[in-house]
């Protein structure tokens, strides 16, 4: 069949209306579109006391210029009222444009942080070395201001709070990247829990024989990604790590949180999230 001037004109027309309404959904809506995800984590060896108790993962908040922060703090605000038992923070505070203004607004954020009500840990992304993710100097500062409001970074270490032992890696694009430190004195008959930025750490022979959860972050889902497609752009080697609960191999279990900010406000199809788990002794 035959397509007319008029005809024509219409369909460029109504092309360009999707069009603008997509970019406007992805630009003004769905960065602050947030999602609360809900599973059950099975922890082998967990303490009958940890059995239905709530942990909370949020990850890649990347507080700069290029992103509102108030987001995070609305965001914020609303996880607390899960009243978590447990929150992890894994990776990507800062996109580091301008140093000192950043700085301000991950002070300003940082004055609402989530904490669980028995214990929070935190681990470096690869945005918290800086802008080549090479800085030292840079992860220091974004460390000691964790902590200064009760954030422990965990660096190649581990810390058990109330019978659950989180693991912790520094970020495998940093410099300070060295799981042998913490997983060579690994006790396999503990409630374990491993968390690393960046997924493809799980392709590494750094796990010596262990089996259980990691919680990553890093990819954001892709952050646009084409329904029913996979995602067009992933910063991961192993383009199955993309969101959500994966078989790592060998035991493990990643889970990767599709980010709470983002570097620029665009989204289609991956909405931002908090994942919020319930502890199960595994059998």
């Amino acid at each position: 069949m035959k397509m007319n001037r008029k005809s024509f004109l219409k369909l460029i027309s109504g092309l360009g209306a999707t069009g603008l309404i997509t970019g406007l959904y992805s630009w003004k809506i769905e960065p602050y579109w947030l999602e609360f995800t809900k599973m059950d984590m099975s922890i082998r060896n967990l303490p009958a006391t940890l059995d239905g108790k709530i942990l909370m993962q949020i990850s890649d908040i990347h507080v700069g210029n290029k992103f509102d922060h108030k987001f995070i703090i609305e965001a914020f605000e609303k996880a607390k009222r899960v009243k978590p038992d447990f929150v992890v923070y894994t990776g990507d505070y800062i996109t580091l444009h301008e140093e000192r203004i950043e700085y301000e607004k991950l002070y300003d954020v940082l004055n609402h942080a989530v904490k669980g009500r028995l214990g929070t840990v935190a681990v470096l992304g690869n945005h918290d070395y800086g802008i080549d993710f090479q800085d030292a100097a840079t992860a220091n500062e974004v460390t000691e201001i964790l902590e200064e409001f009760d954030l422990p970074v965990l660096r190649n270490e581990q810390k058990e709070i109330h019978g659950l032992n989180f693991i912790g890696f520094d970020d495998y694009w940093g410099t300070n990247f060295n799981p042998p430190l913490v997983m060579d004195h690994i006790d396999i008959g503990r409630a374990n829990l491993v968390l690393n930025h960046n997924p493809d750490v799980c392709d590494l022979d750094v796990w010596n024989g262990y089996q259980g959860w990691i919680l990553s972050g890093h990819t954001h889902g892709g952050q646009c990604k084409p329904p029913f497609l996979p995602p067009l752009v992933l910063p991961v080697k192993n383009k199955k790590y993309n969101a959500g609960k994966i078989d790592a191999g060998n035991g493990r279990t990643v889970y990767i949180n599709r980010a709470l900010g983002c570097r620029f406000p665009i989204r289609f199809n991956v909405r931002p999230e908090i994942s919020i788990f319930t502890l199960k002794p595994a059998p």
